[in-house]
């Protein structure tokens, strides 16, 4: 690539090696043996985001080691660019071991002690294309720690500056902050860099916490999250912050986008597409990639809030995520047959 091309899109933030359970249906205890996937939000987004034809950008960082190299060696086959993406020596690529125990039960461990993607700087970012893209998207988890924190405020900022559209995915991790209440915290601090945002409801309570006695955790510390609050009132007050639409993702029932007009909030239904669970597990990445996917294709909210939905009710099929993101010829083929977009 040369230095004048411009990206359809950047996706910041962690990366890991996922071993998805080859035991569906068993207790976590019992698992006897794991499939190895690629992944991490923003890594499954940009693979999803290449096969609905975009130009993605993957800006992470890895440690040196064969952990590392699994990574790179699949997005590299898939057509991602990886040139910005830096190796961190001394640190680790972190690790995600996943249950699938359907139909509502997907517990998951993060090993992100020492983890490379945390170790993103400032000085990584000025090396990287976020002011030569039309999307910039990232995670929350970017934020629990510096020096990605910061980094991840000056990429934000440098590309609403050149002009790009930003993305930020809430990406709630509880176990990943020292208290909850500061991921509300440095949630809302960023959001006057952000233009959209992308949030289950737990995720959107999580972005306005200032009570810690509002969480609860489940069978699983991430998977099965629950933040109480009034989802309506969250949403208006994130709004009010800053973005000018929050995508509110819901599930099986598609997503509802809040645009902001004027004093008023507009909401736009986009209806998903009824299918039979597998995994949910990286639907809402699959989501993300196809509603980024139509956004720069020029799409209306709700066209590209019916491509996200698309997009995640494939993926719910499959055993893992971005390793099994659908082509865009294969999104046309299960809309056609569903009423289209």
């Amino acid at each position: 690539m040369t230095q004048e091309t411009l990206f359809d899109s950047v996706h910041m933030g962690r990366s890991s090696i996922d071993l998805y359970s080859d035991d569906v249906g068993a207790p976590f205890v019992e698992i006897t043996k794991f499939a190895a996937y690629v992944g991490g939000s923003p890594l499954n987004i940009s693979v999803g985001g290449r096969r609905l034809g975009m130009n993605t950008v993957a800006l992470t960082a890895l440690g040196a080691d064969p952990v590392g190299d699994f990574i790179l060696h699949f997005l590299n086959k898939e057509g991602v660019e990886t040139g910005f993406i830096t190796r961190k020596p001394g640190h680790r690529t972190s690790a995600v071991v996943l249950g699938i125990e359907p139909p509502d039960r997907f517990p998951l461990v993060y090993y992100r002690d020492n983890c490379a993607d945390i170790e993103l700087t400032i000085d990584d970012v000025l090396a990287s294309p976020v002011t030569r893209c039309k999307v910039f998207q990232f995670a929350g988890t970017n934020l629990c720690k510096e020096p990605s924190r910061s980094a991840t405020f000056f990429a934000a900022e440098q590309a609403k500056a050149a002009g790009a559209e930003v993305v930020f995915d809430i990406d709630f991790r509880p176990d990943q902050w020292h208290d909850p209440r500061a991921f509300g915290v440095t949630a809302r601090a960023i959001l006057p860099l952000v233009d959209i945002v992308l949030g289950t409801d737990d995720e959107i309570n999580a972005a306005m916490l200032r009570d810690p006695a509002q969480i609860t955790l489940t069978h699983s510390q991430v998977s099965d999250t629950k933040v109480a609050g009034d989802v309506e009132a969250g949403i208006a007050a994130l709004l009010a912050l800053g973005p000018k639409a929050l995508v509110q993702k819901r599930g099986a029932d598609g997503a509802r986008i809040h645009l902001k007009q004027g004093g008023a909030v507009e909401q736009i239904d986009a209806p998903g597409y009824p299918v039979e669970v597998y995994n949910i597990l990286g639907a809402g990445d699959a989501f993300a990639a196809g509603f980024i996917c139509g956004r720069i294709r020029g799409m209306d909210w709700r066209q590209a809030g019916r491509l996200g939905a698309a997009c995640g009710a494939i993926v719910v099929t499959k055993h893992g995520c971005a390793n099994f993101m659908p082509t865009w010829d294969e999104v046309m083929e299960f809309v056609d047959a569903r009423g289209g977009l």
